[in-house]
């Protein structure tokens, strides 16, 4: 497929299936294999992996909303960066509900092999997260 293809499948991911809350759009998109390099090693292949990301998000900020701002392909992998914006109405990740509105940024890649996205990589702003939710920021290890 050309890089143009492998981007308009991916786009379809989240205007589809997070911006127009249409998970089903997950088992024509994602293969089976597919793995999430970063989700906990417990976390299941196929696209029930990115179901599960996209319902934790959702629980937490049932409006969430994906914003596209740059798009670069090569090849099989496509990169994005830009915002994920919501109103924090649920629990997340222990965090008690605060009904305070959110814009956290990511950068994410994703490698695409016939059709269909194999694996994912993704790194959230999870420190303005913290700051705009009023929560203490999480330690990690080594701190």
């Amino acid at each position: 497929m050309s890089t143009e293809q492998n981007k308009a499948l991916v786009r379809r991911v989240f205007e589809e299936g997070v911006n127009q809350n249409k998970p089903n759009v997950f088992n024509e998109l994602i293969a089976p294999d597919f793995v999430s390099s970063d989700a906990p090693p417990e976390t299941p292949r196929g696209p029930e992996s990115f179901r599960r990301l996209d319902a934790m998000f959702r629980t937490g900020f049932p409006d969430s909303h994906v914003t596209i701002e740059q798009e670069f392909a090569d090849g099989d992998y496509v990169i994005h960066r830009g915002y994920v914006t919501g109103t924090h109405k649920g629990e997340f990740q222990g965090i008690s509900p605060t009904g305070k509105q959110i814009k956290m940024k990511y950068m994410d890649i994703w490698r695409v092999v016939n059709g269909k996205m194999v694996e994912y990589w993704v790194r959230f702003d999870t420190d303005s997260l913290t700051q705009q939710l009023g929560v203490p920021r999480p330690k990690y290890a080594g701190q």
